[in-house]
């Protein structure tokens, strides 16, 4: 399966996403922010990072590129993404998931491993859960407290479509210890945490988050 790792000016995840990808067993497809053309991958990822420095709003800038927009196209056909951090504000900014990543509530930057609960094990970027599950893998954001009007967070936990949540205290003041959400379909995925991060003993916490980049591949064999 070929995974197409988006690169951004800013990005600063993305070789650790292409990594986690072929540990996983895919082929990660480097791709450029400026080209129009996703060519032959069967799924994105948009990795964390600071894209275009955040001068406007987190990921607003990069939701406008030329690449973005034929992910948008793709994913709105069926193919899968995943957002992770800066990539999850990229997901928003471009209208493929619901609600807003803001400037933390404590107003610091905050870099630890967090606990994370697993909501929904069925998705394209989960199914190598289990419902329930916790999970260990880093988060690192200044802008990662994800928000929402009451009534469209009331449809996202009626519709079930809070992927993961936030246990053993809450990095940022995210709604409803809201870590990360999922598309009506499924498909598209957005988190805050870095589960690029937690792939391998040597670096990582622990290799929980291998997790996100098998499950793409296990529903590519499947289907």
């Amino acid at each position: 399966m070929r995974i197409g790792v988006v690169t951004f000016p800013g990005s600063l995840d993305d070789v650790d996403a292409a990594r986690a990808v072929r540990l996983a067993g895919g082929e990660a497809v480097p791709l450029w922010h400026a080209d129009d053309d996703l060519g032959a991958v069967d799924a994105v990822v948009l990795p964390g990072g600071f894209s275009y420095g955040d001068y406007l709003r987190a990921g607003a800038i990069a939701a406008r590129q030329p690449l973005v927009r034929a992910v948008v196209d793709r994913a709105r056909a069926g193919m899968p993404v995943l957002g992770i951090c800066n990539g999850f504000q990229v997901l928003c900014e471009a209208g493929l998931l619901p609600g807003a990543l803001t400037r933390n509530s404590h107003l610091h930057f905050r870099n630890r491993d967090q606990g994370l609960r697993v909501e929904r094990a069925d998705t394209a970027w989960t199914s190598s859960y289990a419902t329930g599950q916790t999970i260990v893998v880093p988060v690192k954001n200044g802008e990662g407290r994800y928000v929402g009007a009451d009534a469209d967070l009331d449809a996202l936990e009626g519709e079930g479509r809070v992927v993961v949540r936030y246990v053993g205290g809450n990095p940022n003041g995210s709604s409803r210890d809201i870590a990360g959400v999922t598309s009506a379909d499924g498909r598209v995925v957005g988190l805050m945490p870095h589960p690029e991060h937690a792939v391998e003993d040597l670096t990582g916490p622990s290799t929980d988050g291998l997790g996100f980049f098998t499950s793409v591949l296990q529903g590519a064999v499947s289907a």
